[in-house]
């Protein structure tokens, strides 16, 4: 039994064969309860992706991730670089949340929420096995000669890789120039927006390369979550795995015999028949333990489940379990490991809120210009002047703005204007002077408190230096 066990151990990469070459993974295609689940799941996450960028709240588009011209919308909120602050805080709310559902319930985000997964699994492998056929099939396909099948075959599925390819990276140009800037690209045509097309075809083929051939080696390579698990899982973690003290038993696993009384010869109710490896898309034997490829997909689930209530077992042989328990039975609780987590989870959710509530519709930046002293006005007077920057956060103007001394008696005047707009979504910038009595200042450098007014009424305060001359009493 110790021998075929370390015969059967697997000590490679699932994805490469002896000489260290590329074993292409044909999966069977899955079928069962949670692939259904999956499917449901999938679809709904597919058409909010495709949605998302052409729905419109308040003007504002849904989610949107300009960099270029660094705006962004978050469920329709917009979002401006001043407000960098909120964006470390979601960062590090959302990394919180990755490690606390990782503990709890391991790779789970992988098999039913990735992008990467839901693409490759439900879109181009559902297509493959359109065209392709089943695993079978398509290993018989690819050691076919290229005859006139094959070559029908490959030029329609790679024509329709293609389409998906760039539909996807339209999809994702319209997050990150916005939908409708996207529809006037299509509008004007390639040959207008040429830089803006030959990009688009670049990130096509950058999706197509990922899908077509990258596949699942995305989530062993290049997808640091994998790593990232094995550090966060405990035995207390929630994974989909193999039951192996059911499974092996005394005698180990073996294939099943017609007639045979199973319990009575010690042998476990894995019938090693395989189906669990021919099934998994990233080309792994589940009953070797958790393992980095692992995308918790649950297709061997569904496939163990199918083939023990075909031989009148008790299913659940392969199931969401973890390892305590598989080995002790425990269920599963919060640890104190769980617990710390979700308070410092609570605490970050809570911060970003109130942080969110307490945002101002706008920014308002007043700042010294640069190598300019201070100026005598009249006999008491000093003016200093400014150089000022208005963001507009919100879809509508807002109009009739003017600033008002609040910590000093004195002045501000605009080189402009007495009172300007600032448009929905828009920045206003300009100069301004502010004059104060020196008998008000406390010294040579004081802080002064800028209101900013809308219709008369207070919308923001600001505060800046004010230089005056250095007092010598």
């Amino acid at each position: 039994m110790a021998e075929q066990e370390k015969d059967n151990f697997r000590d490679t990469i699932g994805t490469l064969d002896k000489e260290g070459q590329r074993a292409w993974v044909y999966p069977k295609k899955p079928d069962g309860k949670w692939y259904e689940y999956r499917k449901y799941v999938s679809y709904i996450l597919l058409a909010f992706l495709f949605a998302a960028p052409f729905i419109k709240i308040n003007g504002n588009q849904f989610l949107m991730f300009n960099v270029l011209e660094r705006r962004f919308n978050i469920f329709g909120f917009p979002f401006w670089p001043q407000d960098f602050h909120l964006f470390v805080i979601m960062m590090i709310t959302g990394v919180v949340f990755v490690i606390l559902f990782t503990v709890a319930f391991g790779r789970l985000f992988c098999g039913w929420v990735c992008p990467q997964t839901i693409f490759m699994e439900m879109v181009f492998r559902r297509i493959e096995y359109w065209i392709d056929g089943d695993r079978g099939k398509q290993i018989r396909l690819a050691k076919m000669p290229w005859n006139a099948e094959k070559i029908r075959k490959r030029v329609l599925k790679w024509f329709i890789f293609f389409v998906i390819s760039f539909l996807i990276a339209n999809i994702f140009l319209a997050y990150l120039i916005g939908s409708d800037q996207l529809l006037r690209y299509i509008t004007d045509g390639p040959i207008k927006q040429l830089s803006t097309f030959i990009s688009l075809l670049i990130f096509t083929g950058v999706f197509y390369f990922v899908f077509a051939w990258f596949r699942e080696q995305v989530c062993i390579i290049a997808c640091p979550y994998g790593r990232l698990q094995g550090v966060l899982l405990d035995n207390k973690s929630i994974i989909v795995a193999y039951d192996h003290k059911r499974g092996e038993k005394e005698e180990g696993r073996a294939k099943f015999k017609k007639n045979e009384e199973r319990a009575l010869t010690g042998k476990g109710d894995c019938i090693d028949c395989s189906a669990c490896v021919t099934v998994c898309p990233t080309g792994i034997d589940i009953r070797n333990g958790t393992q980095l490829e692992c995308v918790n997909c649950t297709a061997c689930i569904d496939a163990c489940d199918k083939m023990m209530e075909a031989v009148n077992l008790p299913k659940g042989l392969i199931r969401y379990a973890s390892e305590d328990n598989i080995e002790k039975k425990e269920k599963f609780k919060l640890t104190p490991r769980l617990k710390g987590y979700i308070v410092v989870l609570g605490i970050l959710t809570s911060v970003l809120i109130g942080m969110l509530f307490l945002r101002n519709d706008i920014e308002a930046n007043i700042l010294r210009l640069p190598g300019q002293l201070y100026e005598h006005k009249g006999e008491f007077n000093i003016s200093n002047v400014y150089t000022y920057k208005l963001v507009n956060k919100t879809v509508d103007n807002i109009e009739n703005i003017e600033f008002k001394l609040l910590s000093h008696k004195g002045t501000i005047q605009l080189v402009s204007q007495d009172k300007f707009t600032v448009e929905g979504q828009g920045l206003s910038e300009g100069t301004l002077f502010i004059e104060i009595d020196s008998r008000a200042l406390s010294g040579d450098k004081d802080r002064v408190e800028i209101g900013i007014y809308s219709d008369g009424d207070l919308i923001e305060t600001t505060t800046t230096a004010f230089l005056g001359p250095r007092s010598f009493n």
